[in-house]
């Protein structure tokens, strides 16, 4: 059986292969080693007077962050099948 190359695989690639393959660990921690080394974005200090604004603008970024990739995956599909 061969070595499976997590280091080869995107992130998107990692994480639909052990979405697939549940059952192997190695991929799986291979998986939260990585996202474990992104770095972390402050968005507010928790004695912030304006945490709740932050915390909700961050929300809506991240939405409409996923909002746009999702339309450009669709756009992208029927360009292809179309």
């Amino acid at each position: 059986m061969s070595q499976t190359n997590y280091d080869a695989m995107s992130d998107a690639e990692l994480k639909q292969y052990f979405l697939k393959h549940r059952g192997d660990h190695a991929a799986l921690q291979a998986y939260l080693d990585r996202i474990s080394q992104r770095p972390r974005r402050i968005i507010a200090s928790p004695d912030d007077p304006n945490f709740d604004e932050k915390v909700q603008a961050a929300i809506r970024q991240k939405l409409e962050a996923a909002g746009s990739r999702s339309k450009q995956q669709a756009n992208d599909s029927n360009v292809t099948n179309g």
